[in-house]
């Protein structure tokens, strides 16, 4: 049974940082194409960063390039995004997801198969 387990969020002041973490079980991780998505209430989900399986490529939306960083450690299955100077605009729920060896079409939510529970991220101006 795949599992994954978002945690980190929280309530930060809006310029502070949060590291959201994403531990994956019953899965080869290293095998996977993991993400983060964000979905605010009234909006759609969407993709905030993407590391490929290889770790050779990262995809960021624009709205957070120059302040959050996707990262992976395989040998503890663990999935981070650092998250700098927040904006009231990053406030969501954050979902991290997998793929396997997927490398194309990353955008998209339709590719990833599994999804966490969500964390939420709240940032007060």
């Amino acid at each position: 049974q795949v599992q994954l387990a978002e945690s980190g969020g929280g309530l930060v002041q809006a310029g502070g940082s949060l590291r959201l973490s994403c531990v994956a079980s019953g899965l080869t991780f290293s095998q996977y194409t993991m993400a983060w998505f964000r979905q605010a209430p009234g909006k759609e989900r969407e993709r905030v960063a993407v590391m490929t399986w290889t770790g050779s490529t990262t995809y960021y939306a624009d709205s957070v390039k120059g302040r959050f960083t996707i990262s992976r450690d395989n040998a503890k299955s663990t999935l981070y995004l650092q998250m700098n100077n927040v904006k009231p605009e990053d406030t969501a729920v954050y979902y991290c997801a997998a793929s396997y060896r997927q490398t194309y079409g990353l955008a998209s939510r339709d590719v990833y198969r599994y999804w966490g529970q969500g964390t939420q991220v709240t940032a007060s101006s």
